[in-house]
């Protein structure tokens, strides 16, 4: 193996690191609390004894309350110095992923933010140029797409039990049923929620469709100080010719919604 061979392994093993960084430091907390606890009940007898000494001797030697608890802690103390020093770097390892995940996440969100901001500009251009009716048709066309691409012949339809037209979540990428009047009730009454609480979480809307929570649902959600939920329709026709109403979001959900002011 030559140097550039040994060069570019290292690297790979560097960027592996990096990538796993939180779980790694992580596993280490978690691991260096167990073994702390391991150690700490393995110095107990040790601990017993040396109390046991330290009592006869102040029987024997008549010590006062002051010079026992220098015993103790001269003697005793010591014992528990390592689990005492494995808990701190547990701890230590714990926090440090704590730190990285929160770094990631926002920069995630600041990444976020500056293509959620891009796409609104580009939109905006987009119907400033062409007119709302071309910009509604694109917006149609990109539905089409989306349901050409994921066939509810190859997914699941979710049965809601609020409806029964088949509808299309873009986010989630998932089929149930329901309608469209359902659909907007549930939109009006998230937004009275989201001007009262400040921000509602995308997993709150799925809730209120009757669909399942997922993970991508509690990070993303809407704040009340960037607008109101707003969801667009669009009327299309499934591979099996039947209608499908897409669910498209003129305000998409955001990661940092609970953090806006």
């Amino acid at each position: 193996m030559n140097t550039k061979s040994i060069s570019a392994f290292f690297k790979k093993i560097e960027t592996q690191m990096v990538k796993h960084s939180p779980e790694i430091l992580t596993g280490i907390g978690i691991t260096g609390m167990i073994t702390a606890g391991v150690m700490a009940v393995r110095a107990t007898p040790k601990t017993l004894d040396l109390l046991s000494e330290i009592h006869e001797k102040e029987a024997e030697l008549e010590l006062n309350k002051k010079e026992v608890s220098k015993e103790i802690v001269t003697k005793v103390a010591p014992v528990y110095i390592p689990s005492v020093l494995v808990t701190g770097m547990s701890v230590a390892c714990l926090i440090g992923a704590t730190s990285v995940n929160n770094r990631r996440t926002a920069a995630l969100a600041t990444a976020y933010s500056l293509s959620e901001s891009a796409l609104k500009e580009y939109q905006e251009k987009v119907i400033e140029t062409f007119g709302e009716k071309k910009e509604r048709g694109v917006r149609d066309a990109i539905a089409k797409d989306k349901i050409d691409r994921n066939p509810v012949s190859n997914s699941e339809v979710y049965i809601t039990k609020k409806g029964d037209t088949l509808c299309y979540d873009t986010i989630s990428g998932r089929y149930f049923k329901s309608d469209i009047d359902k659909i907007k009730k549930i939109e009006n009454e998230l937004n009275r929620r989201l001007i009262s609480e400040m921000y509602i979480s995308l997993n709150e809307f799925y809730y209120e469709l009757g669909l399942q929570c997922t993970k991508t649902g509690n990070d993303l959600g809407w704040n009340v100080g960037e607008g109101l939920i707003d969801i667009r329709f669009s009327a299309q026709i499934s591979e099996d010719n039947t209608p499908c109403i897409v669910l498209d979001y003129d305000y998409a959900p955001r990661y940092d919604f609970r953090n806006l002011m």
